[in-house]
C-alpha cells in the first residue's frame, strides 16, 4: 500500500504541479480557452489558486522525500481535498451563457476531474495520517 499511496502522491504532484504553474504564468485570455470557469472569476484569484496548487503539490512529496515535517504531506492532501471540494461546486454552479438553449451551463466533465482527484486526495491523507505514515 504504501508504493499505491507514493504513486497517487507523485501522480498528484505532476497534475497540481501543471495546472498550478499554467493559473500562476498564463494570462487569464489564454487559460480561458481550457478553463472556461475563469471568467467570472478575478484574475488575483485565479493566481492565488495556482499558488495553492503549486505549494500542495511540493507539500505532496518534497517532505516525504527528505524526511523533514513529514506531518506537512497528509495536510497538503487534506488542502486538496478542500480546494477540490471548492472546484466541484464552481463546475456545478449554473451560469448565464448565451450559446446555449436553456441560458445556463454546467461543467459536469470539470465537476467528475475534481471529484476523482478529491478521492485521490483524499486517499494519500488517510494513508498517510494513519496506517502508512511516515
Amino acid at each position: 500500500m504504501n508504493l499505491v499511496l507514493w504513486i497517487i502522491q507523485i501522480m498528484l504532484a505532476v497534475v497540481f504541479a501543471g495546472v498550478g504553474f499554467a493559473k500562476l504564468t498564463q494570462s487569464k485570455d489564454k487559460l480561458r480557452e481550457l478553463m472556461r470557469w475563469v471568467d467570472p472569476v478575478p484574475p488575483t484569484q485565479v493566481k492565488a489558486l495556482g499558488a495553492v496548487e503549486l505549494l500542495a503539490a511540493v507539500g505532496l512529496v518534497l517532505p516525504a522525500l527528505t524526511g523533514i515535517a513529514t506531518v506537512l504531506t497528509p495536510l497538503a492532501a487534506v488542502g486538496l481535498v478542500i480546494v477540490m471540494i471548492g472546484g466541484i461546486l464552481v463546475h456545478l454552479r449554473d451560469r448565464k451563457k448565451q450559446d446555449t438553449p436553456q441560458g445556463r451551463r454546467t461543467e459536469i466533465q470539470g465537476a467528475i476531474t475534481c471529484a476523482v482527484l478529491l478521492v485521490l486526495a483524499a486517499v494519500v491523507a488517510w494513508g498517510r495520517f494513519g496506517p502508512y505514515s511516515f
